[in-house]
């Protein structure tokens, strides 16, 4: 049995079998931030970019993200989430916006990817409001912060909450 979950004894990519798996309470934190110039952090903050509430729209985005990932991801199960949080800190000092996601879900599989999408579409959102402005933006630092549920158990990252 290959370690990769998503390959069979033979190699051949499959999803994997959860149904005889307990639903259980799970959490997913995940992270990143998108780095600019200063007059596009400015813009930003003001809230008068010409395309509108940059961060507000981000939020929503990153949401929709979270909601859609098994479309995106080709084996991710479709999960039924019972919350997608999406918070955003401005850091002038480092001309940068961090993303935090928390994705929750009862059920027999992970929220993960859930919590990693959503972070990765609200910061897209960002660089394509923005792009306008700034087409040097970097997106950086998307990780999984802290996993809680399932057989697999509680995990932090080292260091824990920082993008």
């Amino acid at each position: 049995m290959s370690p990769l979950t998503h390959f069979d004894a033979d190699g051949q990519a499959h999803m994997v079998d959860v149904g005889a798996k307990p639903g259980t309470h799970r959490v997913a934190v995940a992270a990143g931030r998108i780095e600019m110039q200063p007059a596009t952090l400015a813009l930003i903050q003001a809230g008068n970019a010409k395309k509108g509430d940059v961060i507000g729209i981000a939020r929503i985005a990153g949401i929709q993200g979270a909601k859609r990932t098994s479309e995106l991801i080709p084996l991710c199960h479709p999960l039924a989430l019972t919350r997608v949080a999406v918070e955003f800190t401005v850091d002038p000092q480092a001309c940068c916006v961090h993303c935090q996601a928390t994705a929750e879900t009862v059920g027999p599989t992970g929220v993960e990817m859930e919590a990693l999408t959503a972070v990765q579409v609200a910061l897209l959102t960002i660089y394509d409001m923005c792009k306008a402005v700034d087409r040097g933006m970097t997106i950086t630092g998307v990780r999984l912060l802290e996993k809680k549920g399932g057989k697999s158990g509680h995990f932090v990252a080292d260091p824990p909450l920082t993008s």
